[in-house]
């Protein structure tokens, strides 16, 4: 799946010259936490995010006076004082793993997507990806999330799936994660029901272990 297919295109941008008083109106009144700025051509210079107009605000420790007079100066400062220039981008034909890993690796919540000339195509935001990741898991049909536990060797998969083809029961999905043992995965099928009893059964007369999805999550978090 490419960027192209799930970027949001109805773009709402800005110049680098309008204040922060006006960036802060757009991204509250469009209910947007990224607003990219582009120059009178339409080619990308910098984003504002929400957190950087957060950071721009006087300390509360102030004055209410102080704090109010400074925040009137603040106010009318042109966005280019706060904007990230030549932020991090992608393109159209980037996919979405390899944006959800660039995101995931350099902490950004959203990623402008330019063409080669620089021009401002869309955007590739937190919310698109978990769009993208309901359509590709089918998790918007009701069904079951499995959590299975299978050891490191070839085939294991095939028997899954065998299993869930002899119960007539429709795939939404299926993802491998490593486990915390070397010698295991762990595979979680989606699957488009909610009578997933037989399958349990024989997932386990054929030696399978299966864990509740929420506890593999939290067994996968950092130990203090």
């Amino acid at each position: 799946m490419f960027v192209s297919g799930r970027m949001s295109k109805d773009l709402i941008t800005a110049g680098p010259d309008i204040t922060i008083f006006e960036a802060k109106k757009i991204m509250t009144e469009k209910n947007i936490r990224h607003l990219p700025i582009i120059d009178a051509a339409g080619k990308l210079i910098g984003i504002v995010t929400d957190r950087d107009v957060r950071d721009a605000m006087p300390s509360t420790l102030l004055k209410k006076a102080d704090y109010e007079l400074t925040l009137a100066k603040i106010m009318n400062f042109p966005v280019s004082d706060i904007m990230t220039r030549n932020p991090l981008t992608i393109y159209a034909y980037y996919t979405i793993q390899d944006s959800l890993l660039v995101m995931q690796q350099k902490k950004v919540g959203a990623l402008p997507v330019i063409d080669e000339e620089g021009y401002l195509k869309g955007i590739l935001s937190t919310r698109d990806l978990i769009n993208a990741f309901v359509n590709i898991m089918n998790i918007d049909e009701p069904g079951t999330l499995l959590c299975i536990v299978v050891k490191e060797q070839q085939g294991q998969m095939k028997k899954i799936v065998d299993i869930v083809t002899e119960e007539k029961i429709s795939l939404g999905s299926v993802l491998v994660a490593r486990f915390w043992d070397e010698e295991k995965r762990a595979i979680f099928p989606y699957l488009l029901t909610n009578n997933v009893i037989n399958v349990k059964k024989k997932l386990l007369d054929m030696g399978f272990e299966i864990i509740d999805p929420m506890k593999w999550y939290l067994d996968q978090l950092p130990k203090k």
